[in-house]
């Protein structure tokens, strides 16, 4: 299955907060909001949503296609995701641009506040998805994730043009996204990816029902933190999934991204939408135990282990022939 994953490309700057943003906020001031946190670390780790969907893809076996812009910069990651099998080919090198930053703070209770830079991630409305489709031997699937919005509608507009199947994954562009744009974006939608605040957000926005959106997508996604997956189609019965249990608790960041690269991973494997969110919630579990959206390591045994105790034998035996 060639899935191309469009999506931001950036370099995440990390810092945790040892108290709670809570307790910094008075409620009858929030109109004047004037705070400084004093962290306790930073670390700078390679991000973006689209490097990130495709790293957990690539180090599950497959070969994502990364479709985004960088800066000149790019070239040390590049390397690294060369190295764990993305295809970087169809990524554009801005001329006067650096690669896109994200800097977020993250509090004692796993709360975040962010700020992202967008540089050369502006570019990305250049590319068009036929000659990438034209390079790879055709494109299944079209995975259009939070990135520069004109980008996000270019690609969206082509999709339905030229009949590529695409999964609509706007999240942290919501904020900023009108309701007539994010119609756009998710109608005809295969897939829609979002978190429970998300899909509220597209309802406030569009003025959709829940049954609205249903009947506009094939399927909905929506991840409810530990609570797991809740995975809808029209017509048809909820599929909930439920979180491996995770051996510690580090840092969210990413966790999202590999929710889906291991959703998609098990959608080219064929093994149904039940299983295929079990993947992607045993991969997610990885990366919120581990600092960096791609720092996580996946071996072999050590994930079919867990994958039982999450999930049962019978999972495990659908899944080994493809993860070994």
């Amino acid at each position: 299955m060639r899935i191309a994953v469009t999506g931001s490309i950036a370099t995440d700057h990390l810092m945790t907060f040892p108290g709670r943003f809570a307790d910094q906020l008075v409620a009858d001031q929030l109109h004047t909001v004037s705070l400084s946190f004093l962290v306790d670390t930073l670390d700078v780790r390679r991000g973006g949503v689209g490097p990130n969907i495709c790293f957990g893809m690539g180090v599950l076996g497959l070969r994502p296609i990364l479709v985004g812009a960088a800066g000149a910069d790019f070239g040390e990651y590049r390397a690294w995701l060369d190295r764990h099998n993305v295809d970087t080919e169809s990524v554009r090198i801005s001329e006067v641009l650096h690669t896109a930053r994200f800097v977020c703070t993250t509090d004692a209770d796993h709360n975040q506040i962010a700020s992202f830079y967008t540089g050369a991630m502006s570019e990305a409305r250049q590319i068009e998805l036929q000659p990438v489709a034209e390079r790879v031997g055709g494109l299944d699937l079209v995975v259009i994730g939070a990135d520069d919005p004109q980008a996000m509608l270019r690609h969206t507009e082509e999709c339905r043009a030229r009949g590529f199947a695409f999964a609509a994954d706007p999240s942290q562009q919501l904020a900023r996204l009108e309701g007539d744009e994010i119609r756009l974006l998710v109608e005809g939608a295969d897939y829609l990816f979002t978190n429970e605040y998300e899909a509220a957000l597209i309802q406030t926005k569009t003025g959709w029902s829940p049954d609205d959106v249903l009947a506009k997508v094939g399927t909905r996604v929506t991840t409810l933190g530990a609570n797991g997956v809740r995975i809808e189609r029209a017509g048809e019965a909820t599929i909930e999934v439920g979180c491996a249990e995770e051996e510690r608790k580090v840092d969210p960041t990413g966790v999202g991204d590999a929710f889906r690269a291991g959703f998609l991973a098990g959608l080219s494997w064929e093994l149904g939408l039940e299983r295929a969110a079990q993947v992607g919630c045993m991969l997610a579990t990885l990366v919120i135990e581990t600092l960096g959206t791609q720092e996580y390591e996946l071996r072999a045994g050590h994930f079919l282990e867990r994958f039982t105790k999450a999930y049962g034998q019978e999972a495990t035996t659908e899944l080994r022939a493809h993860l070994s």
